[in-house]
């Protein structure tokens, strides 16, 4: 067995990146502090072809040095856009008939290993910020809530793990 060098690993440059069919998945993150997380979420979302990422409120856009500290160019692949406010962008998604999801633990929020994720329709998951989480108006505005079961003695996971977890599971069942 032999490690492979990175010329052998036949990844795409960034104009074929931006010419294939993209997961049908927008990363939606919400006032996130961390520009190591944004960078490593913009990271994991080139990976698995991800439509697009919006970030919302306080969450620090590229180009910026420290996000690209961990994205690594990935910013200049995956596509960006940035909303003020986080509930007028859910509205928008819905009329475009996206399915919106909060990732967050409530009463009634359906666990990952269960989930049934639905096929032929776009999806959007909310990230919240690091402490808060997800705003309860926006869990409100959302069609439905997401919850990664856990089983330590942490009653989180960090935002960046969350969303490699998510864009892995929608990535498989989506495409």
């Amino acid at each position: 067995m032999r490690k492979l060098k990175n010329n052998e690993l036949g990844r795409i440059d960034v104009i074929e990146f931006k010419k294939i069919p993209k997961t049908p998945l927008i990363i939606i993150l919400d006032n996130i502090r961390s520009l190591n997380n944004i960078g490593s979420i913009f990271r994991t979302a080139d990976a698995f072809i991800i439509e697009k990422i919006i970030l919302c409120g306080i969450t620090a856009c590229p180009p910026n040095k420290d996000i690209q500290k961990t994205a690594l160019g990935s910013t200049e692949s995956v596509d960006w856009e940035y909303y003020k406010d986080i509930d007028e962008l859910i509205l928008k998604l819905k009329k475009e008939n996206i399915y919106v999801w909060s990732v967050e633990q409530t009463n009634k929020s359906k666990k990952l290993n269960t989930l049934k994720i639905q096929k032929n329709i776009k999806h959007a998951i909310i990230l919240g910020n690091e402490v808060k989480g997800v705003s309860q108006k926006t869990i409100n505005l959302s069609n439905d809530v997401i919850e990664i079961s856990q089983f330590g003695t942490k009653h989180s996971l960090n935002v960046s793990t969350c969303s490699a977890i998510l864009i892995w599971e929608f990535f498989n069942a989506l495409t």
